[in-house]
Parts: structure tokens; C-alpha cells; sequence
């Protein structure tokens, strides 16, 4: 579904990102790990044509990113920022409308079936009763929600989502990411996300990507490739394993 062949990332001509590679399969959980300000973030910029690639490139279904316009990879993908923000007076309707745009040309109003997909949108998110509140006026879970049901309105092949549980509680962090798993295991919608915890990443993922020194340092099944010695050598931690249904517990020990 999605490819990512040996693409280079650039800051003011510092290399971010290195010959990654990563081939992502349609109705996949993918969560990209590692250091802060190893380049994963800027990945998904990347994906979401939102930063341009320096070498490499990038397809979706087999279609090269660069012969795709914006509103065409709109209607394929959404990319939900770690932090966003609307205007004072915004609902949680109105933003999620929002998810309609790339299928309208600038002077078309919205008609029944866009209505009818916000709706839709709201209550596989289950904020159908928050429609008429301030965006702002929203807790960080819900915020969270609500950017997701604008996200879904969009109808996308593919969700791309910056540290979700980023601000949030515990009980909140395992409420987006249990509405993640859930919309991919009932919609299909294939998730990409970029996660802190480590817990989280190998207990909600099929696979995982670790980014360290802007190259991938591990691809795979987590019960593959989290070990002690992996945890070690990328955030230079020790740590304890253990597998609860086969699913990798991770301890933190020491530094």
C-alpha cells in the first residue's frame, strides 16, 4: 500500500532522516518509535507530502507521492498533528465539516451525503454529543476525538497520527488508542502513528519501525524485535522483558 524507498530528509541541509525504507501493508498498525528528534515526526510529514524528500521516494499504490496532487492525497490520507488548534468560535461540527473539503471545489456548499459522513464520522468517534461544543472548550481526550471524527470525514485509505496520546492522562491515552485499533480492525483504515510509550507501540501494532540517527535501526512484529539489547543500544536504557499472550512487556530498569 505504501512504500518508502531509501528517502533522505533535510533541515537547512542537515540530513534528518537517511535511506529509510519501510513498506507498510493496506489494514496494518504501524507505529514508528525512537529518541526525540530522531526524524519521526518528519516522516510522516513526508508521507503526508507536507515536507518535500531530498532523494528517495514515495508511493501509494504504486503511485509515485510526487505525481500526486495535495487534494488527491487528501482524499487517500489524513494526518492528525500531535497539537492542533482551531479558532475560538469553532464547534466540534463545524471542525469536523472540515473532513469534507477535499471533495468539494471552493464554491460548493455541503450536500445531504456530507452531512450525512460527518454524522457518521461523529459517532465512530462517539462524539455525536459534543457536535454544538466549543472546539476549546473540549478536554484533551476529547480534542483528541474530535480531531480524529474531522480526520475520518476525510473517508481515508490511510490515518497518520503524531503522537496521539501526547498531554493526555493514562485512562485518555488508552481511550484514542483503543478507538484507533477499533477503526482499523471495523473501517480497515490503515494507521500509522508515531508513539512514546513503548508499551502502547508493541500492545497496538502489527509492526514497528525504530528510528535512530535518522536510519531504521529495527523493522517488524514486536515480539520479533523488542529485546533488552535493541532498548539498549537505541535509548541506552536497560530493561526487562517478559510476554503476557505473547505480547512483550516492557520494564525500564536503570539508565
Amino acid at each position: 500500500m505504501l512504500a518508502l524507498n531509501e528517502i533522505a530528509i533535510q533541515y537547512s541541509n542537515q540530513s534528518i532522516i537517511k535511506n529509510v525504507s519501510l513498506h507498510v501493508k493496506e489494514g496494518e498498525i504501524v507505529s514508528i518509535i525512537g529518541p526525540n528528534g530522531t526524524g519521526k515526526s518528519t516522516i510522516l510529514k513526508a508521507i503526508s507530502k507536507r515536507m518535500p524528500v531530498a532523494s528517495g521516494s514515495i508511493q501509494f499504490h504504486h503511485q509515485a507521492l510526487t505525481d500526486m496532487s495535495v487534494k488527491e492525497i487528501s482524499k487517500l490520507m489524513c494526518m492528525v498533528s500531535q497539537s492542533n488548534s482551531s479558532p475560538q468560535d469553532m464547534t466540534v461540527g463545524e471542525l469536523v465539516t472540515y473532513g469534507r473539503i477535499p471533495f468539494k471545489k471552493w464554491y460548493e456548499r455541503m450536500t445531504r451525503e456530507d452531512e450525512e459522513i460527518v454524522q457518521w464520522a461523529l459517532e465512530q468517534t462517539h462524539m455525536e454529543a459534543y457536535r454544538d461544543r466549543l472546539v476549546v472548550q473540549l478536554s484533551g481526550g476529547e480534542s483528541q476525538r474530535a480531531w480524529i471524527a474531522m480526520a475520518l470525514a476525510q473517508q481515508p485509505k490511510m490515518l497518520l497520527l503524531d503522537e496521539p496520546t501526547t498531554y493526555l492522562d493514562i485512562a485518555h491515552q488508552l481511550d484514542v488508542l483503543e478507538l484507533v485499533k477499533r477503526l482499523n480492525e471495523e473501517l480497515g483504515i490503515t494507521i500509522i502513528m508515531v508513539l512514546h510509550d513503548l508499551n502502547h507501540a508493541v500492545q497496538y501494532s502489527d509492526n514497528i519501525c525504530v528510528i535512530h540517527n535518522g536510519v531504521v535501526h529495527a523493522y517488524g512484529a514486536p515480539a520479533h524485535i523488542m529485546t533488552p539489547q535493541l532498548i539498549d543500544e537505541v535509548y541506552g536504557v536497560k530493561a526487562d522483558i517478559d510476554y503476557v499472550d505473547g505480547t512483550p512487556r516492557i520494564h525500564i530498569l536503570k539508565k
